[in-house]
Parts: structure tokens; C-alpha cells; sequence
């Protein structure tokens, strides 16, 4: 029985605005979903996610399973509770991780060392399953396979191959009742692979689907094509995810192309350096030129950040050092994100989505 109820309120062409529903809650499209990796958004607490207005909030397996645990996260109640975030949560299988750390891979598994203390472990379709299922999201995704771009297209093809089987197995791993599992679709840049691997994906039958393997070297100009070929086989009434994509021009794009859901580190990465996102492109908050300026870093933004302090503030906090200034950068990008997700739903229902992606494409492309 599939756990995620997807209605469709409205679509202008292809972008689309939605409430997808979980066993635990609900949360509305366009959606971003802020990065927890290790339980946390750096520098951010679950207090600030909710004034924030964040949905959903991801944690990564990978990190989690190595430290604390994912037994010690179940024994608390689940990553949301040990978090202390009432919202809802999304787990990644950790396979970007694990194959950025080039492990030993066969049909049955993975194996590879942990950072933190060189321990080595073995991780399978099903194994990532039962960790997602002790931290206790909303919504788990399966293993997949995530070759480098470029690579061979044999290389691609294997991995398009070998994701469709290990998804298999994750379908018939998954018993949560109360828990999302999504499939994901890999393939590349190459439109027949994306096509391919979305149709085996979806005949297995998943509660959404995640389009991995994207944002990892590519183009832009290359990734869109990919990513329409994928989207054409997907079902309407199921959510759609493009994994680790949060740059705006990536997500109007994306939005107009019918993608429901995004996350990025790329917000607070960009913040904890002094760079923030805002409605005239990015500014370097450490810039020399900001020192005597007396405005907030976008005067069209609504976050507290921008109600309360100056550039010229923010910018001696980073020239002393002190780590609010990090902070309080995190805190604007994600705002700034939450709120460009919000232009486009209300675009969208308004039937003058093409106005808002032209504008967006015209600061940020």
C-alpha cells in the first residue's frame, strides 16, 4: 500500500503545485528540504527550522549509521524526535557518500572504510533499508548506484542495470508501514538511460521518486535534457525529487520541467564562507565595499536576518572571526530558498509561472 497520497492543485504546463501527504503529515510543492547531515543543518537548531517554515529536513545515513548510530537514534524515537523536530524527515540511503569513497562493490553489496575511524563495513539494498528504518523518517530512499560524470556509457548502463535490481530488493526489504520508501532513477546524462531506468523504477512501484545522479559535474545545459527524459516516465500522482540540486536557476528550471521536491547543501555551504543568496544574485558579505553599509543583504526579503542586521554588521563578524556571522548568513540563504519555492507555488496556481522563471533565469543563469 503506498503511503504517499500526491493531489495536483494546480499545473502551469509542465510545473506543478501539489500537497503530498505521508503517514505522519503533509507538505506542499515546490518544496526545498534544508540538509541535517549528521542530525543538524550547521549551525542551525530544529527551533530555527520551524520559524524558518521548513517541511521537511533530510539527515544522511551514511554519517548517522557511523556516529551515533542507528540504533541510538531508534532508541530515542526516530531522527525527528532526537532531533527535536516536529516536522517531517527524509533519510538518502548514503550511496553518494559510500561511492565517493571508492568501495569495493559486487552485485551483493558494498563494502568501504568509515571516516571517522577507518572501521570497515558492508552495506547492501537491504541493509540500508533496515538503518533508514531504525532512524525512523518520513521517507527512506533506496541504494542506487552513482557513477562519476563523465563516465563510459557501459559504466552508466551498469549502473542504470544494477540500481533497477538493487531497487528490487529494497521494495521487498521495506515494512514499515509508517515510513515513504522512493526508488531513484540514474542514467546520466544519456535521455535513452534516464528513460530506461525510470520506466524499470517505476514498474517496480515506489511511494515517489528520486532522480539521482544529477548536479555532479555536468552542465546545466547537459542535466535538463536528462532530467526531462526521466520526468516523462514518472507518474503524475506521485512526488518527484531531484536529489542535491538548490541552485535557483537548477530549481526553476527544474520546477517548469515538473520536479516537486529539492535539497541542497549548497545554502548554508555558501553561507559558513560569507556568500548570500538574494533577489539581485549573490553578494560576498566580506567584501571590503559592504563595511559602512547600513542595509540588510536583500532589502526584499522578509527573514529576520534582514529585518534586524546590516551588511556592514554582518561583515565585521566575519572580519573578527565570530561564527554568529556563519549562522546568521545560513539562517538568510535557507529563508531566502524557502521563500523562492513559495514565489513558485503561488506562480504556479496563478497561472504566471514563465514570468517568475524568466526573471529568476535572468539574475541567477
Amino acid at each position: 500500500m503506498f503511503q504517499v497520497k500526491f493531489d495536483l492543485e494546480a499545473a502551469d504546463q509542465s510545473a506543478r503545485a501539489g500537497t503530498a501527504t505521508t503517514a505522519r503529515g503533509s507538505y506542499t510543492t515546490p518544496c526545498f528540504m534544508p540538509v541535517g547531515t549528521r542530525g543538524a543543518i550547521k549551525y542551525l537548531s530544529a527551533v530555527d527550522y520551524e520559524q524558518l517554515g521548513a517541511q521537511i529536513v533530510l539527515g544522511n545515513t551514511y554519517h548517522l549509521m557511523l556516529r551515533p548510530g542507528a540504533e541510538v537514534v531508534a532508541r530515542f524515537g526516530g531522527l525527528g524526535a532526537f532531533a527535536g523536530w516536529k516536522g517531517l524527515t527524509l533519510t538518502d540511503s548514503g550511496g553518494f557518500q559510500v561511492f565517493s569513497l571508492d568501495p569495493k562493490v559486487s552485485e551483493e553489496a558494498v563494502s568501504f572504510r568509515s571516516v571517522y575511524d577507518g572501521s570497515t563495513h558492508v552495506f547492501s539494498p537491504e541493509t540500508a533499508v533496515s538503518t533508514q528504518e531504525l532512524l525512523g523518517a518520513d521517507i527512506q530512499m533506496v541504494l542506487d548506484i552513482c557513477p562519476p560524470l563523465p563516465s563510459p556509457e557501459q559504466v552508466i548502463s551498469d549502473a542504470v542495470d544494477r540500481t533497477a535490481r538493487w531497487a528490487q530488493r529494497a521494495a521487498s526489504a521495506h515494512h514499515r508501514e509508517d515510513q515513504s520508501l522512493f526508488g531513484i532513477v540514474q542514467g546520466g546524462i544519456d535521455e535513452r538511460l534516464r528513460a530506461e531506468s525510470a520506466q524499470r523504477t517505476v514498474e517496480i512501484g515506489f511511494d515517489g521518486y528520486g532522480i539521482g545522479g544529477l548536479s555532479v559535474g555536468e552542465t546545466r545545459a547537459e542535466m535538463l535534457p536528462a532530467l526531462a527524459a526521466a520526468l516523462e516516465h514518472l507518474p503524475v500522482d506521485r512526488p518527484r525529487y531531484l536529489m542535491g540540486v538548490g541552485d535557483p536557476a537548477s530549481l526553476v528550471e527544474a520546477v517548469g520541467l515538473g520536479v516537486d521536491q529539492f535539497d541542497c547543501v549548497m545554502q548554508t555551504r555558501l553561507g559558513r564562507h560569507g556568500t548570500a543568496m538574494t533577489s539581485s544574485g549573490k553578494v560576498q558579505i566580506k567584501a571590503a565595499r559592504h563595511a559602512d553599509e547600513d542595509t540588510p543583504i536583500d532589502p526584499t526579503c522578509g527573514c529576520d536576518v534582514c529585518g534586524r542586521h546590516s551588511r556592514g554588521y554582518l561583515r565585521h563578524l566575519f572580519q573578527v572571526g565570530e561564527p554568529t556571522a556563519s549562522r546568521l548568513v545560513s539562517l538568510h540563504n535557507v529563508a531566502w530558498t524557502l521563500n523562492l519555492m513559495d514565489e513558485m507555488r503561488t506562480a504556479i496556481l496563478a497561472g504566471r509561472f514563465e514570468a517568475l522563471r524568466t526573471e529568476v533565469l535572468n539574475i541567477w543563469a
